[in-house]
């Protein structure tokens, strides 16, 4: 079973790559670190589409965000894939993963400037509809799509995978505008039941509409099909939770951008 819905993965990549989407490097900016993000679009659409903002895992913008981002323009949006790190770094090693996450982490308005410059650029794009902004993140980049939605960001909708779910900031004061939905694994250690607890608390006080799907036997990276390479305890992939949940990403953004099945196949 596991064969067949990486197959599938495969798959859906490819058909995407050959449905007309265009790709591009783009270079922005935060403060004086210059960011170079991945861009993917269906140029044969009209008119303005809604925009999604990809925020990476911790080993920077790789080729999975890319995928993710070229996936997402099959479905109709204009994907943007950001680069956190600068330069569009990347590596994979998981100490250094570490140290460049953790230094954002501790310096919380810089995590936040770069999050919120990826999705000004997103929303300057000339396909993109400015009023219809989304984003996705997966693990870390979970993490930094909602830090941007609790600093009170202009946004529609969020989606997060097997993300931590505690705030950088404990009692985010910032209006909470995005719907959210929280796609989790059942059996990832590395966010305890306490940490969901307080989200569902953190939610509820800020009056958001949320939701949080839970995907039993799913550990930590649940989406990447690489993730077992690394052999790290408590990451592995799990083929059907990849699969529900970008079906489940695909009908929460259905509902909260307002598009017609037939613009999103």
């Amino acid at each position: 079973m596991r064969l067949i819905y990486s197959f599938l993965f495969v798959l859906l990549f490819t058909v995407a790559t050959q449905a007309a989407i265009k790709t591009q490097t783009l270079e922005y900016k935060s403060g004086n670190t210059i960011l170079k993000g991945f861009l993917a679009y269906d140029d044969t659409l009209t008119g303005r589409q809604p925009g999604v903002v990809v925020y990476p895992e911790w080993w920077g913008l790789t080729d999975y965000p890319k995928q993710r981002a070229q996936m997402l323009a099959k479905l109709g949006y204009v994907a943007f894939a950001a680069d956190m790190y600068g330069d569009g770094k990347t590596t994979d090693d998981p100490q250094q993963a570490g140290q460049w996450i953790g230094e954002l982490k501790q310096n919380l308005p810089e995590m936040v400037s770069r999050a919120q410059a990826a999705l000004e650029t997103l929303r300057s794009q000339p396909q993109v509809d400015p009023t219809r902004i989304g984003a996705i993140g997966y693990c870390a980049g979970g993490s930094v799509a909602l830090e941007l939605a609790r600093s009170g960001a202009e946004l529609s909708a969020v989606v997060t995978f097997h993300a931590g779910l505690a705030p950088t900031t404990p009692n985010p004061t910032e209006q909470i505008k995005p719907a959210i939905l929280i796609c989790n694994g059942g059996n990832d250690t590395f966010v305890s039941a306490q940490e969901i607890e307080a989200f569902k608390d953190e939610m509820r006080s800020h009056n958001v509409d949320w939701q949080l799907n839970t995907y039993g036997g799913a550990h930590h990276s649940f989406t990447n099909p690489d993730a077992d390479r690394h052999k790290m305890q408590n990451v592995a992939y799990n083929a059907g939770a990849d699969y529900r949940s970008w079906r489940d990403m695909k009908q929460f953004f259905e509902q909260k951008f307002h598009v017609e099945h037939s613009e999103v196949k």
